[in-house]
């Protein structure tokens, strides 16, 4: 890929990105992820994963705007084959681009085929592991006003199942439950080695941030009001 070809497909991201947990920051890491990955892979189109590495979020604003129903990846998948096609790429690579872009979400039933799919997927999962994944988690909950904990009836702390309900009828999960639901499993998920070497270096600073949490908040809880007013 030519700087002058990078500075285009950057230049398009750019526009997209007004999410603070899924900004520039973000897709430029993801991006350092797969580079780190694909030295390490062989037969892989370093064109279609530059791509596919710049444009797989692009579809989020149109997603939480409520203009499309279809999730960011689907959306994103279409935006980034339409924009490379005016960009006079050939039909054959804007579609692979459009397969890694609409496989990267860990929620969805579209699985990665291609290597460059998987090695993108592994990249941005590689975002949910350590202290960044932790530090994204948060800032996503903070901006659906998704609350740290959630107590069930005998005071302990939720950490599965459904989460609250709002008035709306919309139901919330906590930051303990996304962990245990996605965080705490996401260490399973890679397709290729050398980003399971690396989720492997940044597990251990995730597990002891949700245990030290999940302590000091019961702990709180333990030794406060509870004594004198249960």
């Amino acid at each position: 890929m030519t700087k002058t070809e990078y500075a285009a497909i950057e230049k398009y991201m750019l526009t997209q990105m007004k999410d603070s947990a899924h900004d520039k920051h973000h897709i430029y890491r993801v991006l350092n992820f797969a580079v780190d990955i694909y030295e390490y892979e062989n037969s892989v189109d370093f064109d279609v994963l530059v791509a596919a590495c710049l444009l797989h979020d692009i579809g989020r604003e149109k997603q939480f705007a409520g203009l499309d129903s279809r999730c960011h990846a689907q959306i994103g998948g279409e935006m980034a084959y339409e924009f490379l096609i005016s960009r006079s790429w050939a039909a054959e690579k804007a579609a692979h681009v459009k397969e890694c872009v609409s496989s990267h979400r860990y929620r969805g039933n579209n699985k990665p085929n291609s290597i460059e799919a998987k090695i993108l997927f592994d990249a941005d999962k590689l975002e949910a592991s350590g202290a960044i994944g932790i530090a994204r988690t948060l800032i996503c909950g903070g901006q659906v006003a998704e609350p740290l904990y959630i107590l069930d009836d005998s005071g302990s702390i939720v950490i599965d199942g459904k989460g609250l309900e709002t008035s709306e009828g919309i139901q919330v999960s906590s930051f303990f439950q996304e962990y245990n639901f996605k965080i705490k499993k996401v260490y399973d998920s890679f397709f290729t080695k050398r980003a399971k070497e690396l989720a492997a270096k940044r597990q251990q600073t995730a597990v002891d941030f949700y245990n030290g949490l999940y302590a000091e908040i019961t702990e709180n809880y333990e030794h406060g009001a509870k004594k004198h007013f249960s």
